[in-house]
C-alpha cells in the first residue's frame, strides 16, 4: 500500500515558515526566513559567493578556510563546530592575533562564524541561536 504522504528529504529544514529564493547561476536556491539554506545538498561555492554578495561580504581566503572548516566538521561529526573549536583551530593556523573570537566576528560581521559562517557554509541555524 502506498503512503499518501511524500517523504521529505532528510536535509530539508521542516521548520521554515517562509521561503526566499537566491539566484545562483541558472538555479534558484531556497532559503528560510533567516537566510539559511533549505536543502543542504544544494550548497556550492557559487552559492556561498551569491549569499555573501547579498550580505555585502567579499569572500577572502580566510573566509573560505572558515567555511570549509565548518563544512568538514559537519561532515565528520554531523553537527556544526562550536566557536571555541573554531578559535582553537584558527589560533593554531593563523596565530593568536587572528585566531580569536574578535577576528572571527570581524570576518563574519552579520552574526559571527556561528550564524553568518554557517549560512555561507550551507548549514542550518544552530540549536542555541536566538
Amino acid at each position: 500500500m502506498m503512503s499518501q504522504f511524500q517523504s521529505i528529504p532528510k536535509r530539508v529544514n521542516p521548520y521554515a515558515i517562509a521561503i526566499k529564493l537566491l539566484r545562483v547561476g541558472d538555479k534558484e536556491i531556497e532559503l528560510d526566513q533567516e537566510g539559511y539554506i533549505q536543502d543542504m545538498d544544494a550548497w556550492s561555492e557559487d552559492f556561498a559567493r551569491a549569499l555573501a554578495a547579498e550580505e555585502g561580504l567579499v569572500l577572502t581566503d580566510e573566509h573560505w578556510q572558515v567555511i570549509y572548516f565548518i563544512r568538514d566538521s559537519y561532515a565528520e561529526r554531523h553537527v556544526q563546530p562550536q566557536v571555541r573549536d573554531m578559535i582553537k583551530h584558527f589560533r593554531q593556523v593563523w596565530g593568536p592575533e587572528r585566531g580569536n573570537n574578535h577576528y572571527l566576528h570581524e570576518l563574519f560581521p552579520k552574526g559571527g562564524p556561528q550564524k553568518q559562517g554557517n549560512r555561507l557554509a550551507g548549514m542550518r541555524r544552530t540549536k542555541g541561536e536566538h
